[in-house]
C-alpha cells in the first residue's frame, strides 16, 4: 500500500507544474542556487593527456516557491522524493570538461522539503582538463581545478554560491566534502579550496558566475623512487666505475656503451609517462640528461686513457713535464704509489752487477793465469799437445753453434759488437740458451786448462778458440740487449702508470661531479622540504576506517 498523503501531495505539486520556467514569482528577481562537491574518489591523473578523472556527488540547493506545502494538510509529510526530470533544475555544467558529457547524466531523485527547499545530489564521473607542470617530476605537486557554472543563465537570473559560504566571502578553504573520500595510492590531497567568480565575457554584457574547485595534489614518490630514481643513480655510479676498470682488460669502452644504452631505455620510459611539452624539462629528465653527458665525457676520457696506456717508446716520446706531473706530483695527491721506484730498481741492478764482478774476480784468482788470459783475451796462446782432442770437441761445438745461430738469431746491430768484431750474425728474437753458452765456455776452459797443465814446460804458444770469441761477442750483445729491453719496458711501464694516474684523476672528478650534480638537480624539488600533512587522511572517514 502506498502512502495516500504522499501520493496526494505529489499529485498536487506536479499537477500544472512547468519544469521549464524558472521558479520565481518575479521575473526580475535572482534565484539563489547553492552548490557543493563531495569528492568520492580521485580515479586518475593522466599526465600525458593532462586529464583528471574524479568521482563526485554534485550537491545543489535552491528554493522553489511552487513546491511548498503545509505538512498538516498532508498527514505530517515534511519531505518528498520526486523524479528530477519532473521539476525545474539549474543547468550547472563543468566548464573545463575534457571528455564525455558536460551535464549530469544520472538523473537521481530530488528531495523536496515543505518550505520549498529542493536538494539534488546526483553522482557524476568528470574528466576535467588539468594543466600538468612536470618541472619537478616525480617530486611534483599539481593543482587541478573544476569550474562549474550555469550554461544559459547569467548572473542576473541565477546567483550561484557555495553551500558553505559565509559573510559573502568568495573563498571557502574547505571547498569539498572529504568524508567519503577513498584514499589514492598515487596522490596525496593537500588542499581543496573553492572560489566564487563573477566574470564578464566579451560576448555578453551580463556577468556569469562560476565556482572553481581547486585540488592541490602531491605525488607519492615511493614508486618512482624505487623504479626510476634508484636505477638512474646506480647507472650513474656505473659510469664512475668505468675508470676503476683496468685498461688492459679491454672492456672499458664496452661498459660505457652498455651504460648509455640502458639510459636510452629510461629515456623512452620517461617519454611514455610525461606529456610531450616543450615548456619545461622534468627533473628526472634533467638528471638523465646530466648522466648521459657524464657518460659521453667518460667515454671520451676512457678512449684518451686507453691511447696513453698502449703507448710505447717506438711511437711516442714522453715529455719531461708529463713525467714530472703524472709520475712525481699527482700520485701523491691521489693516494697512489708504484710498487717499486725506478731508482731503487737501478740500485738493485747495480748491486747485482757488482756482486757478479766480485765473484768473477775470485774465480779468476782460483783458476790462475789461464783464466786471466781467457777473460782478458790475450793474444799469446799456444798449441796444446791434445790438439787433436781439442779439434774434435771444437767441431762438435761448431756444429751445435751453427744450429744455434741458424735457429735463434737474426741480424745483430753493429753498434752492439766490439770495434774489431763487426760481423753480420743473427739477432735473437728471444734470449739464447744461457746453459748452452755456459757449457761451451766450461768445455773450452777445461780443455785449455788441461793443455796448460800438461804442457807447462812447452814453448809453443796457444790460441783462444774462435768459438770463444764468438760467444764473448754474443754475451756482449745479450748484455746490451737486456739493458735496452729493460729501458724499453720501463718506458712502457711509465706510460701505463700515467694512464693509471689519469684513470684515478677522472675517477675523483666524475665522482664529485656525479654527487654534486645529483644533489643540485634532485634536491631542488620544493616538495622534498614540505612536511605538511595531507588533508585526505584527516577528513576521510573511509580512509580512517580502512
Amino acid at each position: 500500500m502506498t502512502n495516500p498523503d504522499a501520493k496526494r501531495l505529489y499529485d498536487d505539486l506536479i499537477n500544472g507544474y512547468n519544469s521549464i520556467i524558472r521558479p520565481l514569482g518575479n521575473n526580475s528577481d535572482r534565484l539563489v542556487v547553492k552548490m557543493g562537491l563531495r569528492l568520492s574518489q580521485l580515479i586518475d591523473v593522466n599526465l600525458k593527456n593532462q586529464i583528471m578523472t574524479t568521482n563526485v556527488f554534485v550537491e545543489q540547493r535552491w528554493i522553489d516557491y511552487k513546491l511548498k506545502w503545509e505538512p498538516e494538510d498532508y498527514g505530517g509529510v515534511t519531505k518528498l522524493h520526486v523524479p528530477s526530470e519532473q521539476i525545474w533544475l539549474p543547468d550547472i555544467v563543468l566548464y573545463n570538461n575534457a571528455d564525455g558529457n558536460y551535464e549530469i547524466t544520472i538523473m537521481t531523485k530530488a528531495i523536496l522539503h515543505s518550505d520549498g527547499l529542493v536538494i539534488w545530489k546526483p553522482p557524476a564521473i568528470y574528466k576535467s582538463s588539468c594543466e600538468i607542470d612536470v618541472e619537478y617530476f616525480p617530486f611534483d605537486e599539481q593543482t587541478c581545478f573544476m569550474k562549474f557554472g550555469s550554461w544559459t543563465y547569467d548572473g542576473y537570473t541565477i546567483d550561484l554560491r557555495h553551500i558553505h559560504e559565509k559573510n559573502d566571502d568568495p573563498v571557502v578553504e574547505m571547498g569539498m566534502d572529504l568524508s567519503s573520500f577513498y584514499l589514492s595510492v598515487e596522490w596525496d590531497l593537500m588542499a581543496v579550496p573553492a572560489r566564487r567568480k563573477v566574470i564578464f565575457y566579451s560576448c555578453c554584457d551580463t556577468p556569469y558566475i562560476d565556482i572553481t574547485f581547486n585540488l592541490t595534489l602531491r605525488r607519492k614518490t615511493l614508486f618512482y623512487t624505487f623504479n626510476l630514481i634508484i636505477p638512474c643513480v646506480a647507472i650513474s655510479c656505473l659510469s664512475i666505475l668505468v675508470f676503476y676498470l683496468p685498461s688492459d682488460s679491454g672492456e672499458k669502452v664496452s661498459l660505457s656503451i652498455s651504460i648509455m644504452l640502458s639510459l636510452v631505455v629510461f629515456f623512452l620510459l620517461l617519454a611514455e609517462i610525461i606529456p610531450p611539452t616543450s615548456l619545461t624539462v622534468p627533473l628526472l629528465g634533467r638528471y638523465l640528461l646530466f648522466t648521459m653527458i657524464l657518460l659521453t665525457l667518460s667515454s671520451v676520457a676512457t678512449i684518451a686513457v686507453l691511447n696513453v696506456n698502449f703507448r710505447s717508446p717506438s711511437t711516442h716520446r714522453m715529455a719531461p713535464w708529463v713525467k714530472k706531473v703524472f709520475i712525481q706530483i699527482l700520485p701523491k695527491y691521489l693516494c697512489m704509489q708504484r710498487p717499486q721506484d725506478a731508482n731503487e730498481e737501478d740500485d738493485d741492478i747495480t748491486a747485482v752487477q757488482s756482486d757478479m764482478e766480485q765473484r768473477n774476480d775470485e774465480q779468476n784468482a782460483r783458476n790462475g793465469p789461464m783464466m786471466d788470459d781467457f777473460y782478458s783475451f790475450n793474444n799469446s796462446p799456444y798449441i796444446s799437445k791434445h790438439h787433436h782432442q781439442q779439434q774434435q770437441q771444437q767441431r762438435r761445438r761448431s756444429n751445435s753453434l751453427t744450429s744455434f745461430e741458424s735457429n735463434e738469431f737474426t741480424i745483430i746491430p753493429e753498434k752492439c759488437l766490439a770495434n774489431d768484431q763487426r760481423i753480420k750474425s743473427p739477432q735473437p728474437l728471444y734470449p739464447p740458451n744461457i746453459d748452452m753458452i755456459n757449457d761451451e765456455l766450461h768445455d773450452d776452459v777445461q780443455i785449455a786448462d788441461q793443455s796448460k797443465s800438461d804442457d807447462s814446460n812447452s814453448a809453443e804458444e796457444y790460441s783462444i778458440s774462435p768459438n770463444l770469441r764468438r760467444l764473448t761477442t754474443r754475451i756482449q750483445f745479450l748484455s746490451q740487449h737486456k739493458r735496452n729491453l729493460d729501458k724499453y719496458l720501463q718506458i712502457e711501464d711509465d706510460w701505463k702508470f700515467v694512464a693509471m694516474v689519469l684513470d684515478r684523476l677522472f675517477l675523483w672528478i666524475f665522482t664529485i661531479s656525479c654527487i654534486s650534480g645529483a644533489a643540485l638537480i634532485i634536491l631542488r624539488a620544493p616538495s622534498l622540504y614540505s612536511f605538511k600533512q595531507p588533508i585526505d587522511v584527516l577528513f576521510s572517514k573511509v580512509g580512517s576506517n580502512h
